[in-house]
């Protein structure tokens, strides 16, 4: 059964079932809700706890040693399996599989890490098996639309009052690193009285700026037409050393994508059918934001831009003097519906 990491204490408190599955790469999240299923373990009675770590050559009989021995003081136990990014390859599905089908009159919980779970892995038999008898917890990262009020409520855990003007000021001085606006949240409990509102100005004043961007990022901006997010971010990936060639393929990408939308509409397909028609598809949670960039670039504006992106493939190879990184603020603030950068170069290098 899925249950999502806010609501899961609370799931945990009314049963502690046989498996939790907790899948995703936003580290905050993760952490807590593994924080949550060690708590609930504890609070059972459950005392003894073996943590096995999946890597390369991993022996997948030790999960079923694990579950097969206990201590002289003990009848149960939390097993940790954690994956991280690794696969569990057939072995590994085999032995998950013959785990969920040994529950049966056993008190022990598998608390299974790992990392994002696709819509593939989802149906397959090894995860529909422990599903069935236990909790799976997807963490996703906060969305930009909701961080503001994620982090108001965040505050109110640290006995913070955060007007939503500065919480919505601190989730852009942070954003995609929940750790680091909860660090700046507790070092702010810490200096002041308990119950005390916090406004913009103490966190423009007090909180350095640790956003963590990434090129996946920057197109979720640049779909929705948030320009001055857009900015923002590839200011952020320049300065972190992100390889321009990785920018540029990012954004040739969704390029490609609303160039082919375009020709399924064309067609007489639906928006949705388009969407599926995608390698891969595109999933609903996103299926808005490329509404909102069809609506926004026609089609002959889509094939100038990906001319464009040839041009700069060329300055990044160095056999173009267009300014690389200058120009790929250009073509991403193009798509996110602005103007670029290089109005002062020849004609023939900037975005129609």
């Amino acid at each position: 059964m899925k249950v999502f990491p806010d609501k899961l204490p609370e799931a945990l408190s009314r049963k502690l079932p046989p498996v939790v599955i907790v899948a995703g790469d936003e580290p905050l999240q993760h952490m807590e809700a593994c924080d949550a299923v060690r708590a609930a373990a504890r609070a059972q009675g459950i005392e003894e706890r073996e943590v096995l770590h999946v890597e390369a050559n991993f022996a997948w009989g030790r999960l079923r040693e694990s579950a097969a021995s206990l201590s002289l003081f003990a009848s149960s136990k939390l097993i940790e399996l954690r994956l991280g990014s690794n696969s569990l390859g057939q072995e590994g599905a085999k032995a998950l599989k013959e785990h969920a089908e040994q529950l049966q009159g056993s008190d022990d919980v598998l608390l299974i890490s790992m990392g994002k779970l696709d819509y593939r892995q989802q149906k397959s038999a090894w995860f529909k098996a422990l599903d069935k008898v236990g909790l799976f917890v997807p963490v996703w990262p906060v969305d930009i639309a909701r961080l503001g009020f994620w982090l108001r409520d965040r505050a109110g855990r640290h006995g913070l009052n955060l007007d939503l003007d500065a919480a919505r000021l601190l989730g852009e001085r942070t954003e995609g690193n929940l750790l680091a606006a909860d660090q700046e949240l507790q070092k702010l409990a810490l200096l002041l009285p308990p119950g005390a509102r916090v406004g913009p100005a103490q966190i423009a004043g007090g909180v350095e700026s640790s956003a963590r961007y990434d090129v996946f990022t920057l197109m979720d901006a640049c779909l929705k037409g948030e320009r001055a997010r857009v900015s923002r971010i590839m200011a952020g990936l320049r300065g972190e050393g992100v390889e321009a060639p990785i920018v540029l393929w990012a954004l040739a990408r969704e390029l490609r994508t609303l160039l082919s939308l375009h020709q399924h509409l064309d067609q007489g397909q639906s928006f949705e059918h388009a969407c599926k028609a995608q390698k891969p598809a595109i999933f609903d949670k996103r299926r808005p934001a490329y509404q909102q960039a069809i609506n926004r670039l026609p089609l002959k504006r889509l094939h100038k831009l990906l001319l464009f992106a040839q041009r700069l493939d060329l300055a990044i190879k160095g056999a173009s003097p267009l300014p690389a990184w200058d120009g790929l603020h250009d073509l991403a603030l193009t798509l996110a519906g602005g103007r670029g950068l290089l109005a002062e170069l020849p004609s023939s290098y900037r975005v129609g």
